[in-house]
Order: structure tokens, then sequence, then C-alpha cells
């Protein structure tokens, strides 16, 4: 296991120390309103399931009585608004628009959640200089007009443009799966973040998993290293299994837990959310017979 640990830890050195190095990170800050909650959600690589599970996330907070707002700032690669079948025309770059406020750029998806979308299409990002950074958040402050929760979609990966809105967020929720790959990336991110903040609201949750006691081994393994080379741990909050629902639900452009309300994928999604509300970590969720034999034939 030390071994494990130690190449775990050699996949991402080199990666996280380039990203530590960045002397522009960590120097935008937006308040958006004591009473709303920001959460970011992000992950090391990408593949792993983070948008989708922003989307079903935000769907299952707001039918659970909260208003939600989600923000696409994944740059680049913004697909919220596939996900939840919709065609905008607005995004975040819209915002650096003197004239264009907030309202103008969000959107109302399934369910009732509000969105904003992303920047489909890495060169307009790249030409985004400090200012422009700055004058996005400034705007996005309004948020807690428009919602109780506020969930930021990332990108995948370290860049500063994650690395902002994670620390800015008042809770982090790290998205990675068994392998080892996405593990090593997850463990990059733990390391930016705990460069930068003394915050520890960074909760791990594992994508994919088979059963339990999966997700608990993904935990322990990111933990025996992030203790030993960063003398910090990581909570997990919960899990998702795999399931076949969710890619048909991916290829309808409709959320999982409206789709297939009673999937086992869904309702690891909805405890999770109720965990979120409760402060409770997630209860444990059954796969069912079906999903049993789903299993077999997998």
């Amino acid at each position: 296991m030390t071994d494990q640990a130690g190449k775990l830890r050699d996949l991402v050195e080199e990666r996280a120390e380039e990203v530590a190095a960045e002397n522009e990170i960590g120097g935008v800050n937006f308040e958006i309103g004591d009473a709303t909650r920001v959460i970011t959600v992000t992950s090391g690589k990408g593949g792993v399931g983070k948008t989708n599970f922003a989307v079903n996330l935000a769907v299952s907070l707001q039918t659970a009585g909260n208003r939600v707002l989600l923000i696409d700032a994944d740059v680049g690669m913004a697909n919220v608004n596939v996900l939840m079948g919709h065609v905008t025309n607005r995004s975040l770059l819209d915002l650096l628009d003197e004239d264009t406020e907030l309202e103008s750029v969000v959107e109302e998806g399934v369910a009732g959640v509000k969105y904003i979308s992303g920047v489909a299409g890495i060169e307009e990002v790249l030409g985004l200089n400090r200012y422009d950074r700055r004058m996005i958040h400034r705007k996005l402050e309004r948020c807690s007009e428009l919602a109780d929760i506020v969930i930021i979609d990332t990108g995948a990966g370290l860049n500063r443009y994650v690395i902002e809105f994670v620390l800015a967020a008042q809770e982090v929720l790290l998205i990675t799966t068994p392998e080892p790959t996405a593990l090593a990336d997850a463990y990059a991110v733990v390391k930016a973040y705990g460069k930068y903040t003394d915050k520890r609201s960074i909760k791990l949750i594992v994508n994919r998993i088979y059963d339990e006691e999966e997700s608990k081994e993904v935990t322990d393994r990111l933990n025996q290293t992030t203790q030993k080379f960063l003398n910090m741990s990581v909570d997990c909050l919960g899990y998702i299994y795999e399931d076949r629902a969710v890619q048909k639900a991916v290829q309808n452009q409709e959320p999982f837990v409206l789709m297939s309300p009673e999937s086992p994928a869904a309702r690891c999604v909805k405890e999770l959310a109720k965990a979120l509300i409760t402060g409770e970590k997630q209860a444990k969720v059954s796969r069912g017979w079906r999903n049993f034999l789903q299993r077999l034939l997998d």
C-alpha cells in the first residue's frame, strides 16, 4: 500500500507544483451574500461525471424546495445546457459587456433550476485577463438575490480559473472515480486546495462504484496519501453507483433523477442532496435485485 501511495504522489507531484507556482491564483474573491450557500463541484480530470452530477444535484435540491442557481464555469467545455436539453445564446462571457446585467444571462432549466451557461470554446477564454475575471465575479455577487443555493460547476483539472472558483466557495465537492488516474488527479486538487486555504470544507464523492465498500476503499487510498504528504484528510460525503440509467438520460439530454427517479444513481444523488441539507453523511443506498442482475450481466 505504501508503494501505491508513492506512485500516486509521483503521478501528480510535478503537475501540482506547477499550479502552486502560479502567482495569480487565489487573488480573486467574491461574496454573494451571507444567506446564500455556495457549493463548488470540481474534479481532477475530465470524464468522471462531474457536470452530470452537478446538474442532477441542482435538480434534486430544487425539487426539495430550494431555489437553486447552477453556474457553468467549465470554461471551454461547457455542457450544462446540453444535459438540460436547452439551447442558450448567452453565457458567462456576456457579463464582460458593461451594459449586460446578471438576469440577462440567467436561463430557467428543468424543474425550475436557474442556470448560467458556460463558454464552449477555449479560444474565447484564453483572452480573459485578471480585470475581465474580476468583472465577471463582481456581477455574480447578485446571485444571492436569485437563489438560496449556488452550485458552481468548474472545469476539470487544475488552472487558475478552476482554483479561483474553488477557493471562493464555502464548500467544495470533489468528484472522482476508482480509477488510479482519477485518484491521482483528485490528490492534485487537494494539494492545490490545501496550499491556498486553511479551510477544510472539501468533501469527496466517489462516482461509478459497484458497492459501498469500494467507496470506502477509494477514500482510504486517497487519504493515506494526503495524510502522509499534505497532513490533511478528506471526508467522503457519499457515493454514486454505476448505472445504465445515467447513460440513457445523457443520450436523452435529461437529468437522470427525473428520467429514472428510482434508479440506483438517482437515489444516490437524492440522498447526497439530503446529506448536504442536513449536514450528515449520505444514507446507505441499496442497489436492489434488478440492479444485482445488471451487475451480473456487466
